[in-house]
C-alpha cells in the first residue's frame, strides 16, 4: 500500500466515495451497493452504533449528551436570545443523529415539497417524492396510498398506554383540533399518536440498522470507520477522492465516479469551504486556496426552535413513576429481554400540528405532549427524593423566518465550525411562538386533562403579555435539532445563493454532489429526519440514472 507521504498516490479506490455515515449517507451506502458493479465506500468521523443509550429508545436524551457519540457544537451567543449559547449535538456514529434523536417520524405537509419544485427545483413536488417516502418504509399501517409496507425502516407507532393519551386527546378535541389518525396521509394536523422510528422489537430502528447493517456483508461495500475526511481532492476542477485522518494516519482514498458529502448541515458546508468551495473573500481570508466561488455555502441555515411550556401535576400520575429505581431495572430487564415494556417506546402523550393564526395554509407549530418532566431521574425511597410530577410540552416552531450560518473558524479540519443560529432574528417569530404557547395552553386548561394540574410552571401562569412571553422566549427557548438549508438546492438563474442543482451536484464542480438535510430550500413541517431519508432514497436515483413515477394523488386539501 503506499504510504500516506507520497501525495501522487492513493490508499484506496471506490467508484463512489459517501463522507458521512448519517442519515442519508447510510441509505446511499445501501442502494449504491446494492449492484455488485460498484464498489462503494463510506467514510465515517465516528464509530459503530453498538451503545446501548443508542439502541434503548428510553437512552435518547442520555446518547444526546454523551461526547463519545456527538459533535457537541454549541452555537456562536446568540443576539435575540440574551447572547446565550445553545448546545448543538450532532451524531457521530454510524447512523449519525439519527442513532441519538427522538426517533419521531413525520414527514412535513405536502405543500412544503410544492414548494420547492415551484421554487425551481424540478422533480421535488410532493407527487415526486412521496414514492420515495413510501419506499423507505414499513409502515404499521402497511402498503397504502401514503405509506410502504416493505421499505427499509420500520416506523411504528408510540405505545401510549401507560402515557395519559386519553385526557390529552380528549382535550385538544374540546379545544378545537380535529383528532388525526395519520399526519403524514390526507390531513397534516390535529392530533394524532405519534408515529416513531422503532422496529418491533423494541429497539432505535436508525438509518444505520435500517440500511447499512443489512449491507455490511457485501465485499464491494467498504467502511471507514474514526475517520475524518479533511479535504475534498481536485483535479482539474473535478473532485477525485477525499483526504482523511485515521488512527493519526492520512490516507487518501480515490473516487473513479463520485464524492458524495453527507456531513449534515454543518459538516457539508464545513468540508465544501475547507475544501475551497464556498464564499472567495471568506476563504481567501483564511489562506484557502478557492475552487469554486459560492456565495451560498454555509448560508440559510433554518432550524426548529423551540420553547418548553411545563405544568405540575396535582397527583402522581405521571410517568415519573416508572422511574423509581426498582421499577427502573425492571423495565430495563423487560426491554432488553422481551424487546416491550415502558422503556421500548418514545415518552410522548401525543403530537398535535396546529395553526397559531387561522389564516395560514398549513399548521406551523408542532406539540410534542410528554406527561413526564424532561429533567427527569431515578428515584428511590428513602434514597432519592422523587421529583415533583410534571407534564413537559415542546412547543416548535415549524416555519421560522430568520435565517443563520455556518462559517469555518479556522483552515483546522479539527477546528468546530462557527455557528449562527440567529433565532428569533426575524420579528414574525416571536409572534408565532407565542401564540404557539398560548395554543398550548389552552388545550392543556380543558378537561379532562385540566383535572390533573395544579399549575404553570414553566414559563409561569402569571407571564400572559406579549412582552412577558417574548421574554421568557429569549430566555428559555432553544433548538429541536433539525438543522437544513446551508447548501441549498436550486436553479443559480433564479436562486443565486443555491449551492446543488435539482440533481444534488454542486455547482460548477464536476463529479460532487451533497446529499443530506443541508439541501433543503426551506424547511418541513415536521421532524426533519424522515425528509433526510427520502433525499438519500431520490439521491440514489439520480446517481444512477433513474428515477419512480409520481404518486397519483388529489391536490392539497385546505
Amino acid at each position: 500500500m503506499p504510504t500516506s507521504a507520497d501525495p501522487t498516490r492513493w490508499d484506496a479506490e471506490a467508484d463512489f466515495v459517501i463522507v458521512g455515515a448519517g442519515t442519508a449517507g447510510c441509505v446511499l451506502a445501501n442502494r449504491l451497493s446494492a449492484d455488485p458493479a460498484h464498489r462503494v465506500a463510506l467514510v465515517e468521523a465516528g464509530g459503530p452504533d453498538r451503545h446501548p443509550y443508542v439502541r434503548m429508545p428510553m437512552g435518547f436524551l442520555k446518547a444526546l449528551q454523551n461526547p463519545a457519540l456527538t459533535w457537541q457544537f454549541q452555537s456562536e451567543p446568540e443576539p435575540a436570545m440574551n447572547g446565550r449559547r445553545i448546545p448543538i449535538p450532532r451524531g457521530r456514529l454510524w447512523g449519525g443523529s439519527s442513532s441519538i434523536n427522538g426517533m419521531f417520524h413525520i414527514r412535513g405537509h405536502r405543500r412544503d415539497f410544492d414548494d420547492w419544485a415551484a421554487a425551481g427545483c424540478s422533480g421535488w413536488s410532493y407527487a415526486e417524492v412521496l414514492p420515495y417516502f413510501r419506499r423507505s418504509e414499513t409502515s404499521w399501517r402497511g402498503n397504502g396510498p401514503y405509506h410502504g409496507g416493505d421499505g427499509p425502516l420500520q416506523v411504528n407507532p408510540v405505545d401510549t398506554r401507560r402515557l395519559l393519551a386519553e385526557p390529552l386527546r380528549e382535550a385538544a378535541e374540546r379545544a378545537g383540533h380535529r383528532a388525526n389518525d395519520d399526519y403524514d396521509g390526507e390531513h397534516h394536523d390535529g392530533i394524532a399518536r405519534g408515529e416513531v422510528a422503532i422496529d418491533r422489537r423494541g429497539r432505535r430502528h436508525s438509518s444505520a440498522r435500517a440500511y447499512l447493517h443489512p449491507a455490511l456483508q457485501r465485499p464491494h461495500l467498504q467502511t471507514f470507520s474514526h475517520a475524518q475526511v479533511q479535504r475534498v481532492i481536485f483535479e482539474g476542477g473535478r473532485a477525485v477522492g477525499v483526504e482523511f485522518l485515521q488512527d493519526g494516519q492520512r490516507r487518501r482514498l480515490r473516487a473513479a465516479r463520485e464524492v458524495i458529502l453527507c456531513g449534515g448541515a454543518y459538516g457539508s458546508p464545513q468540508l465544501l469551504m475547507l475544501s475551497g468551495i464556498g464564499p472567495a473573500a471568506e476563504l481567501q481570508a483564511l489562506g484557502i486556496s478557492v475552487q469554486r466561488d459560492l456565495s451560498g455555502v454555509g448560508a440559510n441555515l433554518i432550524e426548529h426552535p423551540r420553547m418548553p411550556l411545563q405544568f405540575r401535576a396535582n397527583a402522581p400520575v405521571t410517568f415519573l413513576s416508572q422511574l423509581r429505581f426498582d421499577r427502573a431495572v425492571m423495565n430495563v430487564l423487560r426491554w432488553a429481554f422481551t424487546g416491550s415494556g415502558p422503556f421500548a417506546t418514545q415518552i410522548c402523550s401525543g403530537t398535535v400540528l396546529l395553526k397559531s393564526q387561522p389564516q395560514l395554509d398549513r399548521p406551523d407549530i408542532q406539540l410534542l405532549c410528554n406527561p413526564v418532566r424532561i429533567d427527569a431521574r431515578l428515584w428511590f425511597p428513602g434514597v432519592v427524593n422523587e421529583q415533583e410530577h410534571c407534564f413537559y410540552i415542546t412547543v416548535c416552531q415549524l416555519y421560522a423566518k430568520s435565517r443563520g450560518r455556518v462559517s469555518l473558524r479556522s483552515p483546522d479540519p479539527a477546528d468546530a465550525p462557527r455557528i449562527a443560529l440567529n433565532l428569533f432574528s426575524h420579528p414574525d417569530d416571536l409572534v408565532s411562538m407565542r401564540e404557539g404557547l398560548r395554543a398550548a395552553r389552552a388545550i392543556y386548561r380543558q378537561l379532562p386533562q385540566a383535572a390533573l394540574i395544579d399549575r404553570e410552571t414553566i414559563p409561569g401562569a402569571g407571564l400572559d403579555s406579549d412582552e412577558a412571553l417574548d421574554a421568557a422566549i429569549r430566555q428559555l427557548g432553544g433548538i429541536t435539532h433539525h438543522p437544513v438549508g446551508t447548501c441549498a438546492m436550486g436553479d443559480l438563474a433564479r436562486s443565486p445563493g443555491a449551492v446543488v442543482d435539482p440533481q444534488l451536484r454542486v455547482h460548477g464542480v464536476a463529479g460532487l454532489r451533497v446529499v443530506d438535510a443541508s439541501v433543503m430550500p426551506s424547511i418541513v413541517g415536521g421532524n426533519t429526519n424522515a425528509a433526510t431519508l427520502m433525499i438519500g432514497e431520490k439521491a440514489a436515483d439520480l446517481i444512477l440514472g433513474r428515477s419512480l413515477p409520481p404518486a397519483n394523488l388529489p391536490s392539497s386539501p385546505l
